[in-house]
Protein backbone atom coordinates (compact mmCIF):
# COMPACT_ATOMS: atom_id res chain seq x y z
CA UNK A 1 0.00 0.00 0.00
CA UNK A 2 1.20 3.49 -0.87
CA UNK A 3 0.60 5.91 1.98
CA UNK A 4 3.53 8.21 2.79
CA UNK A 5 5.17 10.38 0.13
CA UNK A 6 8.32 12.52 0.33
CA UNK A 7 8.23 15.64 -1.87
CA UNK A 8 11.71 17.00 -2.63
CA UNK A 9 10.94 20.06 -4.81
CA UNK A 10 8.44 22.90 -4.51
CA UNK A 11 5.50 22.41 -6.84
CA UNK A 12 2.04 23.76 -7.58
CA UNK A 13 -0.07 23.68 -4.34
CA UNK A 14 -2.60 21.57 -6.25
CA UNK A 15 -0.37 18.51 -6.07
CA UNK A 16 -0.32 18.30 -2.26
CA UNK A 17 -3.97 19.28 -1.93
CA UNK A 18 -5.10 16.55 -4.32
CA UNK A 19 -2.85 13.85 -2.86
CA UNK A 20 -3.95 14.59 0.70
CA UNK A 21 -7.57 14.49 -0.46
CA UNK A 22 -6.86 10.98 -1.79
CA UNK A 23 -5.56 9.91 1.63
CA UNK A 24 -1.81 10.28 1.13
CA UNK A 25 0.49 11.70 3.80
CA UNK A 26 2.80 14.26 2.14
CA UNK A 27 6.03 15.42 3.76
CA UNK A 28 7.80 18.36 2.14
CA UNK A 29 11.61 18.52 2.27
CA UNK A 30 12.99 21.18 -0.06
CA UNK A 31 16.36 21.97 1.47
CA UNK A 32 17.98 19.01 3.25
CA UNK A 33 21.08 17.57 1.54
CA UNK A 34 21.22 13.98 0.35
CA UNK A 35 22.94 12.86 3.58
CA UNK A 36 19.88 13.77 5.64
CA UNK A 37 17.47 12.33 3.08
CA UNK A 38 19.30 8.99 3.28
CA UNK A 39 18.53 8.80 7.02
CA UNK A 40 14.76 9.19 6.62
CA UNK A 41 13.98 7.70 3.21
CA UNK A 42 13.15 4.22 4.55
CA UNK A 43 9.84 5.39 6.03
CA UNK A 44 8.42 6.53 2.69
CA UNK A 45 6.41 4.68 0.05
CA UNK A 46 7.00 7.20 -2.74
CA UNK A 47 9.17 10.11 -3.84
CA UNK A 48 8.18 13.14 -5.91
CA UNK A 49 10.91 15.41 -7.31
CA UNK A 50 12.09 17.57 -10.17
CA UNK A 51 15.86 18.01 -10.35
CA UNK A 52 17.13 18.96 -6.88
CA UNK A 53 18.64 15.58 -6.03
CA UNK A 54 19.92 12.53 -7.86
CA UNK A 55 18.10 9.31 -7.00
CA UNK A 56 21.06 6.95 -7.26
CA UNK A 57 21.73 3.37 -6.24
CA UNK A 58 22.81 4.40 -2.75
CA UNK A 59 19.53 6.16 -2.05
CA UNK A 60 17.40 3.43 -3.61
CA UNK A 61 19.09 0.83 -1.40
CA UNK A 62 18.05 2.82 1.66
CA UNK A 63 14.50 3.32 0.34
CA UNK A 64 13.35 -0.13 1.40
CA UNK A 65 9.62 0.69 1.23
CA UNK A 66 9.57 2.79 -1.93
CA UNK A 67 6.95 1.74 -4.49
CA UNK A 68 7.41 4.63 -6.93
CA UNK A 69 9.65 7.55 -7.88
CA UNK A 70 7.80 10.37 -9.66
CA UNK A 71 9.76 12.97 -11.59
CA UNK A 72 7.70 16.02 -12.58
CA UNK A 73 8.75 16.69 -16.17
CA UNK A 74 9.86 14.58 -19.10
CA UNK A 75 13.47 13.54 -18.48
CA UNK A 76 14.33 10.92 -15.85
CA UNK A 77 18.12 10.90 -16.19
CA UNK A 78 18.55 11.94 -12.53
CA UNK A 79 17.14 8.54 -11.52
CA UNK A 80 19.09 5.27 -11.65
CA UNK A 81 16.40 3.63 -13.75
CA UNK A 82 18.02 0.22 -14.14
CA UNK A 83 18.49 -0.27 -10.41
CA UNK A 84 15.01 1.05 -9.64
CA UNK A 85 13.45 -1.42 -12.08
CA UNK A 86 15.55 -4.20 -10.56
CA UNK A 87 14.06 -3.35 -7.18
CA UNK A 88 10.53 -3.37 -8.60
CA UNK A 89 10.09 0.38 -8.25
CA UNK A 90 7.76 2.12 -10.69
CA UNK A 91 9.17 5.28 -12.31
CA UNK A 92 6.64 7.95 -13.22
CA UNK A 93 7.14 11.09 -15.29
CA UNK A 94 4.85 13.61 -17.00
CA UNK A 95 6.08 14.38 -20.52
CA UNK A 96 2.50 14.83 -21.69
CA UNK A 97 2.19 17.93 -19.53
CA UNK A 98 4.74 20.15 -21.26
CA UNK A 99 4.67 18.83 -24.83
CA UNK A 100 2.73 21.81 -26.19
CA UNK A 101 4.95 24.30 -24.38
CA UNK A 102 8.08 22.71 -25.85
CA UNK A 103 6.58 22.61 -29.34
CA UNK A 104 5.53 26.26 -29.25
CA UNK A 105 8.94 27.32 -27.92
CA UNK A 106 10.77 25.41 -30.65
CA UNK A 107 8.70 27.08 -33.35
CA UNK A 108 9.16 30.51 -31.74
CA UNK A 109 12.94 30.08 -31.74
CA UNK A 110 12.95 28.83 -35.32
CA UNK A 111 10.86 31.75 -36.58
CA UNK A 112 13.06 34.18 -34.68
CA UNK A 113 16.34 32.91 -36.08
CA UNK A 114 15.16 32.48 -39.67
CA UNK A 115 13.71 35.98 -39.71
CA UNK A 116 16.47 37.71 -37.68
CA UNK A 117 13.89 39.00 -35.23
CA UNK A 118 16.18 39.32 -32.21
CA UNK A 119 19.03 40.91 -34.15
CA UNK A 120 16.85 43.42 -35.99
CA UNK A 121 15.07 44.34 -32.76
CA UNK A 122 18.42 45.06 -31.09
CA UNK A 123 19.60 47.07 -34.10
CA UNK A 124 16.51 49.26 -34.14
CA UNK A 125 16.94 50.01 -30.44
CA UNK A 126 20.44 51.24 -31.31
CA UNK A 127 19.08 53.47 -34.08
CA UNK A 128 19.99 51.16 -37.00
CA UNK A 129 17.32 50.51 -39.65
CA UNK A 130 18.73 47.63 -41.72
CA UNK A 131 16.23 45.85 -43.93
CA UNK A 132 18.34 44.02 -46.50
CA UNK A 133 20.74 42.33 -44.07
CA UNK A 134 17.74 41.15 -42.09
CA UNK A 135 15.87 39.62 -45.03
CA UNK A 136 14.34 36.41 -43.67
CA UNK A 137 13.88 32.83 -44.80
CA UNK A 138 10.48 31.13 -44.84
CA UNK A 139 9.68 27.83 -43.16
CA UNK A 140 7.19 27.08 -45.93
CA UNK A 141 8.55 24.61 -48.45
CA UNK A 142 11.35 23.36 -46.20
CA UNK A 143 11.92 19.78 -45.10
CA UNK A 144 11.99 19.31 -41.35
CA UNK A 145 13.58 16.30 -39.67
CA UNK A 146 12.37 15.50 -36.16
CA UNK A 147 14.66 13.15 -34.24
CA UNK A 148 12.73 11.50 -31.44
CA UNK A 149 9.01 11.19 -32.07
CA UNK A 150 7.43 10.93 -28.65
CA UNK A 151 5.20 13.45 -26.91
CA UNK A 152 7.10 16.64 -27.75
CA UNK A 153 8.15 15.52 -31.23
CA UNK A 154 4.55 14.77 -32.14
CA UNK A 155 3.33 18.08 -30.71
CA UNK A 156 6.00 19.95 -32.68
CA UNK A 157 4.98 18.24 -35.93
CA UNK A 158 1.28 18.90 -35.34
CA UNK A 159 1.87 22.61 -34.72
CA UNK A 160 4.03 22.82 -37.86
CA UNK A 161 1.31 21.30 -40.03
CA UNK A 162 -0.02 24.70 -41.07
CA UNK A 163 3.35 25.85 -42.44
CA UNK A 164 3.12 23.72 -45.60
CA UNK A 165 6.37 21.85 -45.03
CA UNK A 166 7.52 18.28 -45.55
CA UNK A 167 8.03 16.66 -42.15
CA UNK A 168 10.03 13.50 -41.48
CA UNK A 169 10.57 11.79 -38.14
CA UNK A 170 13.12 9.29 -36.92
CA UNK A 171 12.69 7.19 -33.79
CA UNK A 172 14.18 3.99 -32.40
CA UNK A 173 10.63 2.65 -32.02
CA UNK A 174 8.87 1.38 -35.16
CA UNK A 175 5.57 2.67 -36.53
CA UNK A 176 5.38 5.93 -34.57
CA UNK A 177 4.83 8.14 -37.62
CA UNK A 178 1.42 9.74 -38.12
CA UNK A 179 -0.47 12.13 -40.38
CA UNK A 180 1.87 14.95 -39.37
CA UNK A 181 5.23 13.26 -39.94
CA UNK A 182 6.40 10.37 -42.08
CA UNK A 183 8.74 7.99 -40.28
CA UNK A 184 11.99 7.46 -42.19
CA UNK A 185 15.53 6.22 -41.63
CA UNK A 186 18.41 8.51 -40.71
CA UNK A 187 19.75 8.41 -44.26
CA UNK A 188 16.62 10.20 -45.46
CA UNK A 189 16.94 12.72 -42.62
CA UNK A 190 20.55 13.40 -43.64
CA UNK A 191 19.77 13.68 -47.35
CA UNK A 192 16.70 15.90 -47.30
CA UNK A 193 16.43 17.97 -44.11
CA UNK A 194 16.72 21.75 -44.00
CA UNK A 195 15.80 21.96 -40.33
CA UNK A 196 16.53 19.47 -37.53
CA UNK A 197 14.77 19.41 -34.17
CA UNK A 198 15.85 17.13 -31.32
CA UNK A 199 13.18 15.58 -29.08
CA UNK A 200 15.13 12.73 -27.51
CA UNK A 201 15.75 11.63 -23.91
CA UNK A 202 19.26 11.85 -22.50
CA UNK A 203 20.72 8.33 -22.65
CA UNK A 204 24.06 6.70 -23.42
CA UNK A 205 22.93 6.54 -27.05
CA UNK A 206 21.96 10.21 -27.35
CA UNK A 207 24.84 11.66 -25.34
CA UNK A 208 26.91 13.71 -27.79
CA UNK A 209 24.86 12.47 -30.75
CA UNK A 210 25.17 15.79 -32.58
CA UNK A 211 28.90 15.76 -33.20
CA UNK A 212 31.24 16.39 -36.11
CA UNK A 213 30.48 13.04 -37.77
CA UNK A 214 26.71 13.52 -37.38
CA UNK A 215 26.85 17.02 -38.88
CA UNK A 216 29.01 15.94 -41.83
CA UNK A 217 26.37 13.38 -42.82
CA UNK A 218 23.94 16.12 -43.89
CA UNK A 219 23.72 16.77 -47.61
CA UNK A 220 22.71 20.43 -47.14
CA UNK A 221 23.41 23.04 -44.46
CA UNK A 222 20.59 23.15 -41.91
CA UNK A 223 19.12 24.89 -38.89
CA UNK A 224 19.35 23.02 -35.56
CA UNK A 225 16.87 23.18 -32.69
CA UNK A 226 17.60 21.53 -29.35
CA UNK A 227 14.91 21.60 -26.68
CA UNK A 228 15.71 18.15 -25.28
CA UNK A 229 18.95 17.88 -23.27
CA UNK A 230 22.14 19.89 -23.60
CA UNK A 231 24.42 16.87 -23.51
CA UNK A 232 22.98 15.65 -26.81
CA UNK A 233 24.90 18.36 -28.70
CA UNK A 234 28.67 18.79 -28.45
CA UNK A 235 29.16 22.56 -28.35
CA UNK A 236 32.72 22.53 -29.74
CA UNK A 237 31.54 20.62 -32.81
CA UNK A 238 28.45 22.81 -33.18
CA UNK A 239 30.53 26.00 -33.12
CA UNK A 240 32.86 24.60 -35.76
CA UNK A 241 29.85 23.86 -38.00
CA UNK A 242 28.40 27.33 -37.44
CA UNK A 243 31.72 28.89 -38.42
CA UNK A 244 32.14 26.82 -41.58
CA UNK A 245 28.51 27.23 -42.67
CA UNK A 246 27.49 23.58 -42.32
CA UNK A 247 24.87 24.75 -39.82
CA UNK A 248 23.03 27.97 -40.71
CA UNK A 249 21.82 28.66 -37.21
CA UNK A 250 21.19 27.02 -33.83
CA UNK A 251 18.25 27.42 -31.45
CA UNK A 252 19.40 26.12 -28.08
CA UNK A 253 17.17 25.97 -25.03
CA UNK A 254 19.64 23.58 -23.38
CA UNK A 255 23.43 23.46 -23.26
CA UNK A 256 26.08 20.79 -22.80
CA UNK A 257 27.47 22.73 -19.83
CA UNK A 258 24.33 22.46 -17.70
CA UNK A 259 24.29 20.59 -14.43
CA UNK A 260 21.19 18.71 -13.34
CA UNK A 261 19.98 21.58 -11.12
CA UNK A 262 20.38 24.20 -13.93
CA UNK A 263 20.11 27.26 -11.66
CA UNK A 264 23.84 27.56 -10.81
CA UNK A 265 24.89 27.70 -14.47
CA UNK A 266 26.97 30.88 -14.26
CA UNK A 267 28.43 30.35 -10.80
CA UNK A 268 31.69 28.72 -9.71
CA UNK A 269 32.68 27.52 -13.14
CA UNK A 270 35.00 28.40 -15.98
CA UNK A 271 33.01 28.78 -19.18
CA UNK A 272 34.67 27.87 -22.48
CA UNK A 273 35.51 30.26 -25.30
CA UNK A 274 32.96 28.46 -27.48
CA UNK A 275 30.23 29.34 -25.00
CA UNK A 276 31.11 33.00 -25.47
CA UNK A 277 30.97 32.45 -29.24
CA UNK A 278 27.36 31.26 -28.79
CA UNK A 279 26.52 34.34 -26.73
CA UNK A 280 27.86 36.78 -29.31
CA UNK A 281 26.88 35.00 -32.54
CA UNK A 282 23.95 36.25 -34.64
CA UNK A 283 23.53 32.64 -35.75
CA UNK A 284 22.49 31.47 -32.30
CA UNK A 285 19.46 31.94 -30.06
CA UNK A 286 19.78 30.83 -26.43
CA UNK A 287 17.12 30.40 -23.76
CA UNK A 288 17.66 29.13 -20.17
CA UNK A 289 16.00 25.69 -20.34
CA UNK A 290 12.49 27.16 -20.44
CA UNK A 291 10.97 25.43 -23.47
CA UNK A 292 8.61 23.40 -21.30
CA UNK A 293 8.42 26.07 -18.61
CA UNK A 294 5.05 27.79 -18.99
CA UNK A 295 2.35 28.67 -16.46
CA UNK A 296 0.08 26.14 -18.13
CA UNK A 297 2.61 23.31 -18.33
CA UNK A 298 3.53 23.63 -14.64
CA UNK A 299 -0.05 22.79 -13.71
CA UNK A 300 -0.52 20.15 -16.43
CA UNK A 301 2.66 18.24 -15.53
CA UNK A 302 1.78 18.08 -11.86
CA UNK A 303 -1.84 17.16 -12.58
CA UNK A 304 -0.59 14.27 -14.73
CA UNK A 305 1.77 13.09 -11.96
CA UNK A 306 -1.09 13.06 -9.44
CA UNK A 307 -3.29 11.09 -11.82
CA UNK A 308 -0.55 8.50 -12.35
CA UNK A 309 0.15 8.13 -8.62
CA UNK A 310 -3.55 7.62 -7.87
CA UNK A 311 -3.82 5.10 -10.71
CA UNK A 312 -0.75 3.22 -9.38
CA UNK A 313 -2.24 3.12 -5.87
CA UNK A 314 -5.48 1.64 -7.21
CA UNK A 315 -3.61 -0.86 -9.39
CA UNK A 316 -1.52 -2.08 -6.44
CA UNK A 317 -4.63 -2.35 -4.28
CA UNK A 318 -6.43 -4.46 -6.91
CA UNK A 319 -3.34 -6.62 -7.40
CA UNK A 320 -2.93 -7.27 -3.66
CA UNK A 321 -6.60 -8.25 -3.30
CA UNK A 322 -6.30 -10.72 -6.16
CA UNK A 323 -3.34 -12.37 -4.43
Amino acid sequence: MIKKILILDKNHPFIIYKLKKEGFICDENYYDPIEKILKIISIYDGIILRSRLKIDKKLIKKAINIKFIARIGSGIENIDQDYAFKKGITIISSPEGNKDAVAEHAIAMLLSIMNHIIRSNQEIKKGKWNREDNRGTEIMGKTIGIIGYGNTGKAFAKKLSGFETKIFCYDILPKVGDIYAKQVNMETIFMQSDIISLHVPYTKNTKGMVNERFIKNFYNPFYLINTSRGGCVLIDHLVMALKNGKIYGACLDVLEYEKSSFEDFFYNRKLSKNFFYLIHSDKVILTPHIAGWTKESKYKMEKKIVEKIIFLKKSLYISSNKN
